[in-house]
């Protein structure tokens, strides 16, 4: 089955923009903030936590689809 090109290039630069935002909740170290006072909070670390582990799961996600639709995969 012959995959768009549009949709390989979708998933592509959806990976790169999910990294992306991975890289920017990894460097907000929610650990380290969890260990401030509370008033010194500038986002609540547990949000920040929940945030990655979605984006993870996004991202495993997209990896799995562009792994499927590689070209010259044989048609399930």
């Amino acid at each position: 089955m012959a995959v768009p090109s549009d949709e390989n290039e979708f998933l592509h630069e959806l990976e790169i923009e999910v990294e992306a935002e991975v890289i920017q909740v990894e460097s907000s170290r929610p650990e380290d903030a969890a260990a401030l006072p509370v008033t010194d909070w500038l986002f609540d670390p547990a949000d920040a936590e929940r945030e990655e582990i979605g984006l993870r799961g996004l991202l495993a996600a997209v990896e799995v689809l562009e792994d499927d639709l590689r070209p010259g995969d044989p048609a399930d």
